[in-house]
Order: structure tokens, then C-alpha cells, then sequence
């Protein structure tokens, strides 16, 4: 199994850094680069660098610069993905993200991670686990995700939360720890006509 076969493995891996092959982030680093360096207008520009960039690439996947990842064809997204400004991903294992998925401003999507052991860390001993955001997730602002975690389709995830195990469907969860608080239900529906003004 060559080096980029086991990152893209769905099974997470222990690696050792002196194994990794710099070259296969390098692609990831240019086109993250001439992303963020776009103008604004340059949508059909935008599109053709996230094709190339992502392994998979829904074309409703709309992502705000500044954008940063590890290698980029471990990141697949389905249907609308909304990723907002100063989003990190470490894609150093898969990253699956469901369609009508939103992802709050400041948020890191974090495969990666470190030996515990610091003589293990020192000798650049590391682990990788994948990330799955099932359908219809929403992200809050300055969240961080774990390497292993799945988010269930629906939840919420609240500002600042730092969620290191799966979260269920169709909850909000928040803190850091990330704890579920309750279930989503009916109640949370907006009424347009009553509660809100229509621009």
C-alpha cells in the first residue's frame, strides 16, 4: 500500500512523519494559495480550482477564503456546502461532508493528531481518523472536529464547541467537550409570517 493509499484509507493509521511524502501536499498548498488570492468576482475560477482541489466536489460547494487543507483529495462534498471564512481542514484521513451542510466561520475539521507519549510525539509519531458531517449538519462559528467523529444528519453543533465523539441525528450539541443538550423537534421550526420580517 503506497503512502497515499493508506491516507485515503477509511481505516485511521499511525505514521510516522519521516515517512510522509511532502510532495503529495504540494499541489493542496499552490491551489489553496491562488484560491485565496482570487477576486471576489472570480466565481468561475473558484469552481475550477475546488474541482481540481477536492476529491470530490459537489458544484454547489461554495467555500469563503482564507481556505486550508493538507492534501485536498481526501475532502468530498455532496450536494450544497457552505464553507465560510478561515475554515481548516487537515485532511490527512477522509473527510466526508453531507449536502446541505454549513460550516461556521473559523472551524477546523482536524484528522489529524499526535502520539500521546511525548517521546513518541518527539519522534514525530502521529495518528489520522476520519471525519464524516452526515446531511443537512450545521457547524457554529470556531468549531473544532476530531479525527473519528461522525456527526449525525441534522445536528447542530454549537459556536466554539470542540467535539472529540460522534454526535447523534437530529440534536443540538455544544461545549467542550461537545455534550448533547436536547433533540430537535417540531418546535424549532421558524414561522415566516409571524416571527420575522421578509426581505
Amino acid at each position: 500500500m503506497t503512502v497515499k493509499e493508506k491516507i485515503q484509507s477509511k481505516n485511521g493509521y499511525i505514521s510516522k512523519h519521516e515517512g510522509m511524502d511532502p510532495s503529495l501536499k504540494l499541489k493542496a498548498q499552490n491551489l489553496t494559495w491562488q484560491y485565496n488570492n482570487l477576486r471576489p468576482d472570480e466565481i468561475e475560477k473558484r469552481n475550477e480550482i475546488l474541482q481540481e482541489l477536492f476529491g470530490t466536489c459537489s458544484p454547489l460547494t461554495f467555500v469563503e477564503p482564507s481556505f486550508r487543507c493538507d492534501y485536498g483529495f481526501n475532502i468530498h462534498t455532496e450536494g450544497l456546502t457552505l464553507i465560510n471564512y478561515n475554515c481548516v481542514m487537515l485532511d490527512t484521513s477522509p473527510i466526508h461532508i453531507g449536502a446541505n451542510t454549513f460550516i461556521g466561520p473559523g472551524t477546523c475539521l482536524t484528522c489529524a493528531g499526535h502520539a500521546i507519549d511525548p517521546t513518541e510525539r518527539g519522534m514525530g509519531i502521529g495518528t489520522s481518523k476520519p471525519i464524516t458531517l452526515e446531511k443537512d449538519v450545521w457547524l457554529g462559528a470556531n468549531c473544532t472536529v476530531c479525527g473519528g467523529v461522525t456527526i449525525g444528519e441534522g445536528s447542530i453543533i454549537g459556536a466554539g464547541s470542540v467535539v472529540t465523539k460522534d454526535i447523534p441525528a437530529g440534536v443540538i450539541a455544544v461545549g467542550n467537550p461537545c455534550r448533547v443538550m436536547r433533540k430537535i423537534t417540531e418546535e424549532d421550526k421558524v414561522n415566516l409570517e409571524k416571527d420575522f420580517m421578509i426581505l
